[in-house]
């Protein structure tokens, strides 16, 4: 049983609480679809998103106005979710953050008209929603991207590929971003391209170690109407900029799921493992890794709710606080389940066992959504500038 005296934090408000029980009780009755693995990602992922949005949990992902539950993104509640879906599913999880990432852009900054046609799909599960900003040859160097949108009477062409697609291949929509050279050389434009736009191709799929829709897509004077842009052309790396601020944080909760997991899953089992005629945990050495892995949970649960909260109480932008949530939680979440790898021996690297499954899973989050090494440029760059 995973620990909820973290909910006791005065970082949480009585609707966390609920919400967190609420969603208890869902995942334990939904247990079968939201653990089972199987090998067609795709059907699992539309299936998932279709219960997550029938069930009503998808409109924590989109303000109140347009079928949420909030006013605005509640990101204590976003990170609950995160959270408790990556304890039990990283696939399950990814299929909640990506209905929360890709229509970011669009609760955050887009017009009346683009949230009333997207967004109340997206909290329904209607549609699934993509971010596409990452280029072969700009990953963490974003502003190197060479896709482009010219202004074509009231249209906008956009020419150009985007890769490691998170739904690349199964989204009715995706959010893109690309250079607007009209506007200069450092000026960029968010644009929302449906799926059946005919100048959209899905040109490749990814196979990563933690299988997922993942994929590569092309435009080739793709046309969509002015009516597509999110925000103002030219400042689109300001709308991609302050949605990864608002979700950033949530990826360190998801890497909480899965150390919180990996550290219940080790210490039940050191408690039921005999060797040389003791429990395993009757050790010292085991009984030291269990204390290291337990403050890392705690020390990351801290960080991730202190930036959720600065987020929902205190301040508009919190690059700081998210980005010290996400390196910290997804860092230590790895040595976590590094550890708990470790305790479980030869049983802990067999194909399909809980640890191995997370071992696999955690490995990206350090990645995406801005690797650990930019995390630490962002941190600094933020003291610094203090």
């Amino acid at each position: 049983m995973p620990d909820k005296t973290f909910l006791d934090w005065p970082f949480f408000e009585d609707s966390h609480r609920a919400l967190a029980r609420d969603l208890g009780a869902w995942l334990v009755a939904n247990r079968s679809l939201v653990e089972s693995h199987p090998r067609d990602v795709d059907t699992h992922c539309r299936a998932l998103v279709k219960r997550l949005g029938d069930d009503g949990w998808l409109r924590h992902a989109v303000p109140k106005a347009h079928g949420g539950v909030h006013d605005r993104l509640d990101v204590r509640a976003l990170c609950l979710i995160r959270e408790m879906l990556g304890y039990h599913s990283g696939l399950a999880d990814f299929a909640f953050a990506l209905q929360g990432l890709g229509a970011g852009p669009i609760t955050l900054y887009g017009s009346n008209a683009l949230r009333a046609a997207h967004l109340p799909r997206v909290a329904r599960g209607e549609a699934i929603a993509a971010f596409a900003i990452s280029e072969a040859g700009a990953g963490s160097d974003v502003a190197a991207m060479s896709t482009t949108a010219r202004r074509e009477g009231d249209s906008y062409v956009v020419d150009g590929e985007k890769t490691w697609i998170s739904n690349g291949g199964i989204a009715d929509f995706y959010t893109v971003f690309a250079r607007f050279p009209e506007g200069g050389e450092k000026s960029y434009i968010a644009l929302v391209v449906d799926a059946s736009n005919p100048g959209l191709k899905v040109t490749g799929r990814i196979e990563v170690i933690a299988p997922h829709p993942l994929g590569t897509i092309s435009f080739t004077k793709c046309r969509v109407p002015a009516s597509a842009v999110i925000g103002e052309p030219g400042k689109g790396l300001r709308v991609a900029l302050g949605t990864l601020d608002v979700f950033r944080s949530t990826v360190g909760a998801a890497a909480l799921g899965f150390a919180r997991r990996a550290l219940d899953e080790s210490v039940a089992h050191v408690k039921s493992r005999q060797t040389f005629g003791k429990e395993l945990a009757a050790f010292q050495l085991t009984q030291a890794r269990i204390a290291d892995m337990a403050m890392a949970v705690d020390a990351s649960a801290l960080l991730v709710y202190r930036a959720a909260w600065t987020k929902d109480k205190v301040a508009d932008r919190v690059t700081r606080e998210a980005a010290m949530a996400k390196l910290h939680a997804t860092e230590s979440a790895q040595k976590v389940i590094d550890d708990a790898v470790q305790l479980f021996g030869g049983r802990g690297v067999v194909s399909g066992a809980v640890v191995e499954r997370l071992y696999r899973e955690i490995r990206a989050l350090r990645i995406y959504e801005g690797t650990s090494e930019i995390q630490k440029l962002v941190i600094a760059g933020q003291v610094l500038h203090d």
